[in-house]
């Protein structure tokens, strides 16, 4: 027997790829149901190679009967129905904001923490991190255990697809224009995105931080061990997918690159490329689509006891959203729920 499973935000980047990931893993689910907003009611959405499915009205549905519900609408439309689909008896899997720092409601990383799924029960709602802070924090997680992790230096460099089709379509437009001299017109981002990087992803907070920045800070706090200290920088970059992230940790115990290399190599979720020669690393171009956080230019850093740099890559609606969701519905599946 398999599942009943609601997909809300089904025609948006996230939706889709949730509905393709979902087929592609053979999730045991006997009946996918497409959820969107009113405007898309009526729209056609693929599920796998064969199946199509029809967008039904979020605002209109009743989600008694649904075991589990993969949600992406964004955080406005989450705070509204998420609690509803919960309160029904779903158990909500919500890849927005909304919920995350909610002490009642588990942040989950299968590959980190799956144990905080049975938290689930408190509030019938799981919560998918930052597609940022996802691919981080798989890569810290077999270091931190094997060599304790004080501190973290990240930059980041994230694709226009972390803002959704309409800043995609932004990027392409933009860099047509450029190309036919015509106006370079912006809306989704406040300055030109094509042929440039903006230092700039959420609102601005008092402490001259992003929310974005911030986003990564709690939520690797929370998600892996409280006691780690992080400083981010979030930067958008004319990329359509894929996030990268140049990574710098201080470490409670000696570290060296090779002893690094090993544990990662090891580690679930984690594909290590890193030769010191030209293309001897990974690139966001070359993971769209594909399931790992990669992991090159691993190197100590002599600037500080116990220093380590590396280069981490991941496609951001796969690991970074989509997968990292049907994921959690796997083991909430196998481990928590009677199919």
């Amino acid at each position: 027997m398999g599942y009943t499973v609601a997909v809300v935000g089904a025609t948006g980047n996230v939706g889709r790829e949730i509905l393709q990931t979902l087929a592609d893993r053979n999730f045991p689910a006997d009946e996918v149901i497409a959820l969107a907003s009113e405007r898309s009611i009526g729209q056609e959405v693929s599920y796998g190679e064969d199946d199509v499915l029809k967008v039904e009205d979020l605002a209109k549905f009743d989600f008694s009967g649904v075991d589990i519900v993969l949600s992406s609408p964004g955080a406005k439309v989450s705070a509204i129905h998420t609690p509803r689909a919960a309160a029904a008896g779903a158990v909500v899997i919500d890849n927005t904001s909304q919920f995350r720092m909610d002490p009642d409601v588990p942040l989950v990383v299968p590959e980190v923490n799956p144990q905080a799924i049975a938290g689930y029960r408190k509030r019938n709602i799981i919560a998918n991190p930052n597609c940022s802070t996802i691919q981080m924090v798989v890569a810290l997680k077999p270091l931190h255990d094997r060599f304790g992790i004080r501190r973290v230096v990240v930059s980041t460099y994230q694709s226009v697809s972390g803002a959704g089709k309409e800043a995609m379509d932004e990027l392409f437009n933009q860099t047509r224009a450029i190309y036919v001299n015509d106006p370079v017109e912006k809306s989704v981002f406040t300055k030109q995105i094509a042929f440039n990087v903006i230092p700039h992803i959420d609102s601005f907070m008092d402490d001259g931080y992003t929310k974005e920045e911030w986003k990564m800070t709690v939520e690797t706090k929370k998600i892996l061990d409280p006691k780690i200290k992080v400083t981010a920088t979030c930067v958008r970059v004319p990329v359509f997918i894929g996030h990268s992230e140049a990574i710098n940790i201080e470490t409670e115990e000696p570290i060296t690159a090779e002893e690094a290399r090993e544990v990662l190599r090891a580690a679930p979720g984690v594909t290590v490329i890193d030769h010191r020669a030209n293309e001897g690393y990974v690139s966001p171009v070359e993971v769209a689509g594909d399931d790992p956080v990669f992991i090159s230019r691993i190197r100590e850093d002599f600037t500080v006891e116990n220093g380590l740099s590396f280069w981490c890559v991941s496609d951001n609606l796969r690991k970074g959203a989509a997968l990292n969701a049907v994921q959690i519905a796997e083991l909430l599946a196998r481990d928590y729920l009677e199919g």
